[in-house]
């Protein structure tokens, strides 16, 4: 998770909030949280490096659309990130 930039590590944290999203979803939340427009550019290469990481699974939806989800191994990072957060603020 250390070598994850910012967005990519929100990226896992929507991935992981929501049932099996695809990447229009996903691209909606981000956009409500940063309050401005995530460009498929950005969205799609970020997410190509999540799965090449093995953090996320890229499923098929249909001819145009893909799901995805969080790896076991995406999943234990997100819980370290929280352990290591928790370190240093107090819930």
């Amino acid at each position: 998770m250390h070598d994850l930039t910012g967005f990519q590590r929100d990226l896992l944290y929507v991935i992981g909030g929501l049932d099996d999203p695809h990447g229009l979803a996903l691209k909606d939340e981000l956009e409500d949280y940063y309050e401005s427009e995530v460009h498929h550019g950005r969205l799609y290469p970020n997410l190509d490096t999540l799965v090449d990481k093995g953090l996320v699974e890229k499923g098929k939806v249909d001819d145009r659309t893909n799901s995805y989800s969080l790896t076991r191994r995406g999943r234990r990072e997100i819980e370290a990130r929280r352990e290591w957060e928790d370190e240093y603020v107090d819930a």
